[in-house]
């Protein structure tokens, strides 16, 4: 697999930060990892993806700074629109949903750039957000977005036609929202996929699959090769990984526990916690400060959406689910096309660590990434040698 790290944890929203940032802290990454190339998982909010999509120059800027910083790009982060930064991000990262036509565009334009930036001979991916929050979604919501998704996969099928490169989407659940589980997702596309689905309604399984977040993959409880089985099973395919870990709660009727929790209690970003029961059911609420103050049971296990640095061990009593990673990417790499599928880290969190592992500066963030990385390199089986080259080259095939 190719692996590559998210840009979302950077909060540059123009082209000049977009390339300050390349040069500050993609391009120190790559150095500290000793690879003459490094993948990134490019995040551009819609206003910067419309501009690139109408303007070649800055394309041409764009890729420009690529190549003379070692990078490359096979994936794009389409899943917060922007203001991901914000103080509080909260439930509007969810905005705009796939029920308005300024999504639709918003992912057509990444859709484009992305051709334009992608290796030669290589197949790209964008990840995006589980049709919307679940509050409020109605019947004549899901019609809408069953549309704009059909409509995104025939023009994603006319793209391939006309340049010859394959960009596909990456559905990506997530806790709360209106496709919360792998299950979810698997459901709801597997159901739009048939060949005999009336016309505006079909969506392409070849260009339409599933972005698998590994820190929501156990913050489901899910078994993680099962949910990959899943996945194939429907005729789908696992387009992506986002490789993350979330915090392991073992005991949470624990007074230690628990107060170790309130370190990641912070408010730009929800922080989705389930718990599982006795009977296998699970429980969940919204955000942490919720479970914290008796939302949930505490007779078993938590675990909360908080992506955790795939290097860093939590300090006891508290721990991250890599384990869960580490089976899902093994599952994904001997599934079919589990080779293509694009690995990316997003641990976009950095920035609200607890204090005692929050990075101090540039410098220290750059570190951070790094060790990220080499931690994937020597615990995932399927990322890619350092520096692999493609063995595909010319036209990418469906």
């Amino acid at each position: 697999m190719h692996l590559s790290y998210c840009t979302n944890v950077h909060p540059a929203e123009d082209l000049d930060g977009v390339l300050a940032q390349l040069e500050r802290y993609a391009a120190p990454v790559r150095r500290a990892t000793g690879r003459e190339r490094l993948g990134i998982g490019l995040w551009l909010p819609a206003a910067l993806a419309h501009r690139l999509d109408a303007s070649a120059p800055d394309r041409d800027r764009l890729r420009g700074a690529l190549d003379r910083h070692g990078l490359e790009v096979r994936t794009l982060n389409a899943f917060p629109a922007g203001g991901f930064h914000a103080e509080v991000v909260g439930r509007d990262v969810y905005h705009p949903d796939w029920t308005r036509p300024e999504r639709l565009a918003y992912t057509l334009a990444c859709a484009r750039v992305l051709t334009d930036l992608l290796p030669p001979g290589a197949a790209g991916s964008i990840s995006t957000l589980p049709l919307g929050w679940r509050t409020g979604w109605t019947t004549r919501d899901d019609e809408a977005a069953t549309r704009a998704l059909a409509a995104l996969s025939a023009e994603l099928r006319a793209l391939a036609d006309r340049t010859g490169v394959v960009v596909r989407l990456a559905v990506e659940p997530e806790p709360g929202c209106v496709l919360d589980t792998v299950d979810d997702v698997v459901g709801w596309l597997a159901d739009r996929t048939g060949t005999d689905r009336p016309a505006g309604t079909r969506i392409d399984p070849a260009l339409v699959g599933v972005c698998l977040d590994t820190c929501h993959l156990a913050v489901s409880f899910a078994d993680p090769a099962a949910a990959v089985r899943r996945v194939t099973d429907a005729g789908l395919r696992v387009v992506k990984v986002q490789a993350s870990a979330a915090l392991h709660v073992a005991d949470p009727a624990d007074l230690e526990t628990r107060s170790a929790l309130t370190r990641f209690a912070e408010p730009r970003y929800l922080h989705q916690t389930r718990a599982l029961d006795a009977a296998g059911r699970v429980h969940g609420v919204d955000d942490l400060p919720e479970a914290l103050a008796g939302g949930l049971p505490r007779t078993g296990p938590w675990r909360v959406h908080f992506h955790v640095p795939l290097h860093h061990d939590p300090a006891p009593p508290l721990s991250a689910t890599t384990d869960v990673l580490r089976t899902a990417v093994d599952a994904v790499a001997r599934a079919p096309h589990g080779r293509e599928t694009h690995l990316d880290v997003e641990t976009y969190t950095w920035g609200v660590l607890p204090a005692d592992v929050l990075p101090t500066g540039a410098d220290e963030l750059v570190a951070g990434i790094a060790a990220e990385l080499r931690w994937a390199a020597d615990h995932l089986e399927a990322v890619e040698a350092p520096d692999a080259v493609l063995t595909t080259t010319g036209r990418n095939t469906l």
